[in-house]
């Protein structure tokens, strides 16, 4: 493509003004706490993760130190120890039956101290935190330990560490190995605190079976700059992967006289459900929750396979359904349910028990009626996020009515929307009717939150699954029976081996698909197994037991849930015996952590349950490690330094720069070693035409942006520069080389200059732009697609903002979506939905595709060999979501779109006219007239850089 020569001012003349300030500095003290080496290793055998995180630090002041260790580990873990080492001595913590450490708990709140150790602080993480007194130059090791079986969810496992040391650390090293005999499928690794600084301190080696992430930076790779000593290491480091699998019985393991028999079989057809969702509509929905809510259940909907049924029950004081039978889910049905899901309206009371006695009836009639696919599913998907107000309101009544109604025949699906609700009654309600519950978080996320939960049980597998085992060969073998089996999930039995059990362990595992009996069988070698997780050193050996002890424990407390009261003593006493013989922190047991002789009595560390955290905000968690000296010193280092007034790139920043440029000011000529009569002002008022006599100006009143709040504050009186000799009425002068002075007007501000919606780089060459105005847009478009790149773009511009609405990456060949709205970005990958909030540090890298996100909020997506597309959301003027194109003489031939196609078979037309600030674009054909405008370059951080480019409308 032939370009135009390098573009003429156009009558505008663009002059960088650079004003240096000196900041005053302080030299940050050093920490007196030293956290000198911290360690996290992670073995992942067989999916049970077993994790040691250890911390070494030592107390450099000449006075007594508070030391404070601080961390996050999931929920789903369990603690099985914790201890201090301190100069020698071992300070162990000791962990026994809840009751036992009652006493111990009383006695710290009693002194008002915050006995609890563990706390939740966030969706799936929980805080340990435990101080300690430390003398002058001692040392102190603190380690803890925790497990978890990994659980899949929709087709992954998920390994998540949180590290947050908050001081540089010399010897900091994260290692996680995975073994998996039934081989990797693929890795991927994600982190939030990584950057491409950072990326060649993370190393990944695997092979079929076996794989090892390493992450071990240098001093200055944690540095957050050079003049910092602050760590960017702060956040989470996300492992997620997958096995291979077959359609076959599933893959035995055995390790020191235990087994664990994994069964997710590949290749299955869905079974067709039928299902009601039951839409709380009362007041405490109103406002974003129902708009999510609405949002959600139309997504769901779109989502509903042609051999589905459904109906929808929305309830307030009142319930009521949508139609008065369930109807299959075709494209007609489905458009009339989304513009029935768009009204609902948030008023009234809660009426849980109609609502859900109205689902079951529908179901019930249905039934009689024969209406239902052979072989299908029922499901009833309850959505509430408040006790029940008006009806029956006695939880324990509508839970008998509601399982007396349901009678075994349907599965309950229970979603609890935000704190208000009792989390606990939704559990046994889903419990005793063959579902789960699920808290929906109050977030900018939380519609994606509700079709990730859909998408758990939108395609149910095998029903009313059972694992057998010979008698002689196993025992103590944990739940072996399961209503469903979803896609993308898991079904996990383990057991012990009897002791003169056979030397081949056998298993079938039958259930029923579309009205049939079918039947899998699998075997394994018992020598063979033993041999196989003896021998290596990177994994944890024993787990199968612990394996084993943590399933069977988790199972026992599912069930206490909806045991009667004469079964609850008989299963809470063996999960209570099995969590003191694992050591494990569970809901039934305390950590008692001794301290050092004359320092405050121990401390008493349990295990949050869920509704412990209703009527809290959960907050997010402080850092991993945090020192303080007695006395509220801290000991974080850190520098200071005042905000400037000017940023790098003209812009202002900080409310105090704002407010001193809020009246009128005087500019000096040459002070501060800038010499204004040769420079000129940037942007303060237009030069016409070329230089020499000046006639009438205008004097101008830009608009100023603050750019940590976007709100447009007033325009400002600006300095005109007039001759002292020969200056004139209405602020008219001649010689630019003069004096200045201060005037102050009212003329009408000027326009500020915009962001455009679109930026794209000019083929063939980097340095001229073209940006694209849309100025007609209706609906969904195709701004670019290229098959042989196996990509496609499209967006949703909405012409009243001036921006789109949203953006939406698809690879096909990956099958993967990014989509993003102004609130956040969701990437969709096999229907798993992970959601990130703009400029929080992301690095992800996945096969086939790299992802990161600065703090800055651009999103780039990157591979060998291909474009990489980015997604900002541009706050600076104009603000909105922005597209970016980087790479892009990879496109292909076949490369389209509304903005694809100016990467094919465009040519400038020679000019008609000797102005240079007009050109015609010719792109396949067809003609577009292309002006020279000053815009602002949202590729640059807020508030953006002026550049000038050619302006194309579309």
């Amino acid at each position: 493509m032939n370009t135009p020569a390098p573009a003429p001012t156009c009558g505008i003349m663009l002059v960088l003004l650079s004003l240096l300030a000196l900041l005053p500095t302080t030299t940050a003290q050093k920490n007196d706490i030293d956290i000198y080496s911290l360690t996290v290793d992670s073995k992942v055998s067989s999916r049970f993760a077993h994790t040691v995180v250890t911390s070494r630090v030592v107390n450099r002041a000449d006075t007594l130190q508070e030391v404070t260790f601080q961390m996050e580990l999931p929920k789903k873990a369990f603690i099985t120890n914790f201890s201090m080492i301190i100069d020698g001595v071992t300070y162990p913590g000791n962990i026994k039956d809840k009751a036992a450490a009652q006493e111990q708990y009383a006695k710290a709140v009693a002194r008002g101290e915050s006995a609890g150790l563990v706390k939740a602080t966030g969706r799936k993480l929980e805080q340990f935190q435990v101080s300690v007194s430390v003398a002058p130059a001692a040392k102190v090791t603190f380690e803890l330990v925790y497990e978890e079986l990994l659980k899949r969810h929709l087709g992954v496992y998920e390994l998540l560490l949180r590290v947050r040391p908050q001081q540089l650390v010399k010897h900091l090293q994260m290692d996680i190995h995975i073994f998996e005999p039934q081989g990797i499928s693929f890795l991927e690794t994600e982190s939030t605190f990584l950057t491409n600084e950072l990326a060649s301190a993370l190393t990944t080696s695997r092979n079929e079976t076996k794989a090892h992430i390493q992450f071990k930076p240098t001093l200055s790779q944690q540095q957050k700059s050079p003049e910092q000593e602050d760590t960017v290491v702060d956040g989470n480091f996300i492992v997620r992967y997958d096995v291979n699998r077959t359609l076959s019985g599933g893959s035995i393991q055995i390790e020191n006289g235990y087994f664990v028999h994994y069964f997710a079989p590949e290749g299955l057809p869905t079974i067709p459900k039928n299902v009601i969702f039951v839409i709380d509509k009362s007041g405490s929905m109103h406002g974003k929750k129902i708009q999510q809510t609405r949002e959600a259940l139309i997504k769901i909907l779109d989502d509903l396979s042609p051999i589905d049924k459904f109906n929808l029950v929305s309830f307030s004081g009142v319930a009521t359904q949508w139609m008065p039978s369930l109807m299959p889910a075709s494209g007609e049905n489905v458009e009339k349910a989304r513009s029935y899901a768009s009204d609902i309206q948030a008023r009234g009371a809660t009426n849980i028990d109609s609502a859900m006695l109205m689902a079951v009836q529908l179901l019930d009639e249905a039934n009689r009626k024969e209406q239902l696919p052979a072989g299908s599913v029922s499901l009833i998907i309850l959505l509430t996020d408040g006790d029940p107000t008006v009806g029956e309101t006695n939880p324990k009544k509508i839970q008998k009515n509601v399982q007396d109604a349901i009678g075994g025949q349907y599965n309950l699906f229970c979603l609890g929307f935000g704190f208000d609700v009792s989390y606990a009654f939704l559990e046994k309600l889903a419990l005793d009717n063959g579902g789960l519950a699920r808290r929906i978080y109050e977030d900018s996320d939380s519609a994606v939150q509700l079709q990730d939960f859909y998408q758990e049980v939108a395609n149910p597998l095998l029903t009313a699954v059972a694992f057998k085992y010979p008698s002689n060969a196993v025992e103590e073998v944990t739940q072996d029976n399961f209503h469903l089996l979803f896609k993308g999930s898991e079904m996990v039995v383990a057991g012990k081996l009897r002791d003169q059990s056979p030397d081949v362990l056998s298993a079938k595992v039958s259930g029923q698909l579309l009205m049939q009996n079918i039947t899998f069988q699998t075997e394994a070698g018992v020598a063979e197994q033993e041999k196989e997780f003896r021998s290596p050193k990177y994994i944890f050996h024993g787990f199968m037991e612990r394996l084993w002890a943590y399933l069977t424990i988790q199972q026992l407390l599912e069930q206490i849930v909806s045991a009667s009261d004469a079964e609850k003593q008989a299963l809470e006493a063996r999960a209570l015996g099995l969590s003191l013989n694992y050591s494990f922190v569970t809901p039934l047991t305390s950590m008692v952590v001794t301290k050092p002789e004359g320092q405050e009595e121990s401390q008493v560390a349990e295990k949050p349950v869920e509704d412990e955290d209703r009527h809290m905000t959960i907050a997010a968690g402080h850092g991993v490690f945090r020192s303080q000296s007695i006395g509220n010193r801290r000991f974080r280092k850190k520098g200071t330094s005042a905000d400037a007034l000017f940023t790098t790139r003209g812009g202002f920043r900080g409310q105090v720069g704002l407010r001193a440029l809020a009246g009128p000011m005087t500019l000096l000529k040459r002070r501060a070693g800038v010499d204004f009569s040769k420079a000129g002002v940037a942007g303060f008022f237009p030069k016409l035409g070329a230089p020499g006599p000046l006639h009438h100006h205008h004097h101008y009143s830009p608009v100023l942006y603050d750019v940590t709040s976007d709100l447009r504050l007033s325009s400002f009186p600006m300095p005109v520069l007039e001759s002292p000799a020969r200056s004139g009425p209405h602020g008219r002068f001649h010689d630019v080389d003069s004096g200045i002075k201060e005037i102050t007007t009212t003329a009408p501000p000027l326009a500020p200059i915009q962001a455009p919606p679109v930026i794209l780089p000019l083929p063939g060459q980097s340095v001229d732009h073209l940006c694209v105005d849309i100025k007609h847009s209706q609906g969904p478009m195709n701004l670019l697609s290229d098959p042989d790149q196996g990509v496609e773009v499209t967006g949703q511009y909405e012409m009243e903002k001036a921006q789109f609405s949203w953006i939406e990456v698809t690879f096909k060949n990956l099958q993967l979506q990014v989509h993003a709205s102004p609130e956040h970005v969701v990437v969709i990958r096999n229907r798993r939905s992970s959601v990130y909030k703009w400029k929080e540090t992301l690095f992800s890298v996945m096969p086939g595709l790299k992802m990161t996100m600065d703090k800055a909020g651009l999103l780039l997506l990157s591979s060998p060999g291909r474009v990489t597309i980015g997604l900002l959301f541009w706050d600076g003027p104009g603000q909105g979501l922005r597209l970016l194109l980087r790479d892009t003489d990879r496109f292909s031939s076949h490369v389209s779109g509304t903005l694809g196609q100016f990467y094919q078979d465009v040519l400038w037309v020679p000019r008609a006219a000797a102005d240079d600030c007009k050109r015609t674009l010719r792109v396949q054909g067809r003609d577009h007239s292309a002006t020279r405008k000053l815009k602002l370059d949202y590729q640059e951080e807020a508030p953006g850089t002026e550049i000038s480019c050619w302006s194309v409308e579309l």
